[in-house]
């Protein structure tokens, strides 16, 4: 997901997620202005985290969605109010195919539920019982006089 460009040694124990970059720094990555940095937030394409004072700091993954916003507005024509539709379509594809992987293992779990379930039920017959042939007769019962 992250190209070159991207210094390659993240404070140890963060990820593509960790907030870590000053606006200043997360300007010269995504190559573009600090007040565009700004504009973009506001608007919602890119929501970096802050710090307890108040401060932006941008994940890895913040400046890959600053590039693609720049992307998406100079080479494809997509206004902003377009790249924002886009962005949180592509969130809600995100959750809804997370929510099938989650949907997909709970039946694949409980399948293998009722084939144990089954099999418990075909371990638990009695093995002293015959099976009787069929035969097509008529039995009719007379009591017995006293």
């Amino acid at each position: 997901m992250f190209g070159s460009g991207f210094p390659s040694g993240l404070p140890h124990g963060a990820d593509e997620d960790t907030p870590v970059f000053v606006i200043s720094v997360a300007a010269q990555l995504s190559g573009l202005h600090a007040q565009t940095l700004r504009s973009y937030d506001r608007l919602g394409l890119v929501s970096p985290g802050r710090t307890a004072g108040g401060g932006r700091r941008y994940s890895m993954r913040d400046i890959a969605q600053l590039r693609e916003v720049q992307r998406l507005s100079q080479e494809e024509g997509v206004n902003l109010a377009g790249i924002k539709r886009i962005i949180e379509l592509e969130n809600q594809v995100g959750e809804l195919q997370q929510r099938v992987a989650e949907l997909t293992e709970e039946l694949a779990a409980a399948y293998a539920a009722a084939e144990q379930a089954a099999a418990a039920v075909h371990a638990s017959y009695r093995k002293d019982l015959v099976p009787a042939r069929r035969q097509n007769a008529l039995v009719v019962w007379r009591p017995g006089r006293t």
